[in-house]
């Protein structure tokens, strides 16, 4: 994407909108350590041409939409059928979900070939590919419109099919489940679960700090997910997640999940 691009960043809370500025604002910063010391931009340039709104409409004339709102069917159907009639015909909807069907999303647009998943891992600035996922409709020009937008961010291409979690998320989301349930079998520690995961197979996060990371609603919202798409008994989320949740034990979002913030 070129540096002169202008880029909106729209939610329907004022609050989070400038938690989010302080928080690009403050990664931007340490841009320079995530690339190795590269020459980047000056972090205030880049702000610039970042529109912070709650005002949809200002999506009319762009090019690409990356959608990242919560894990949940009901919000994400509120919002493609809101975008889809603001947006131009043309425009791509890149969706970053971490289990939900992109052909089921694609189903509330009137764009279905214009759908794409781009599976977006945190920390985003370390990891160098992004999972894209085809729904039924993607189209061969929108996988590629895509594939160029990512090599502009320095990011490669690992193009997967469409069912429900893909790849990265069907798999990892057990094992951040079954880690969860060897804490509430009071087996081992959160800390020596994920010692075990980083020392003995050299991950670089444990399951549960990665759920932390992610968020305990999401990965609660993600099993739920996963279980009602498959009916398969190993989705079933752990009892513990559910409870930490209605806790409010949420992870790094709000200070306190596996680990204390």
């Amino acid at each position: 994407m070129p540096n002169q691009e202008s880029l909106y960043y729209c939610h329907i809370s004022e609050d989070i909108l400038e938690q989010s500025k302080q928080t690009i604002s403050n990664n931007l910063r340490f841009s320079a350590l995530f690339n190795n010391g590269k020459v980047v931009e000056e972090s205030e340039k880049i702000m610039a041409r970042i529109t912070f709104s709650t005002n949809y409409q200002l999506l009319k004339d762009v090019d690409f939409v990356i959608e990242n709102v919560t894990e949940n069917w009901d919000v994400k159907k509120s919002v493609y059928k809101e975008i889809d009639n603001i947006c131009h015909k043309g425009c791509v909807f890149m969706v970053n979900t971490s289990c939900i069907s992109i052909t089921k999303i694609a189903s509330l647009t009137k764009r279905a070939d214009k759908v794409i998943g781009t599976h977006f891992m945190n920390p985003v600035p370390l990891k160098t590919a992004v999972e894209t996922i085809r729904g039924y409709h993607t189209s061969e020009e929108t996988i590629k419109e895509v594939d160029e937008i990512l090599k502009c961010a320095g990011k490669e291409m690992i193009l997967v099919d469409d069912y429900p979690g893909f790849v990265s998320n069907r798999i990892s989301h057990l094992f951040m489940n079954e880690a969860a349930y060897v804490v509430q079998d009071q087996v081992s520690t959160p800390e020596d679960v994920d010692k075990i995961f980083k020392k003995c197979y050299g991950h670089t996060m444990g399951p549960l700090e990665t759920a932390d990371l992610i968020g305990l609603d999401t990965v609660v919202n993600s099993m739920e997910i996963l279980y009602n798409s498959y009916q398969d008994s190993k989705f079933r989320c752990c009892p513990l997640l559910k409870k930490m949740v209605d806790a409010g034990l949420l992870g790094r979002k709000n200070g306190k999940g596996f680990y204390t913030y």
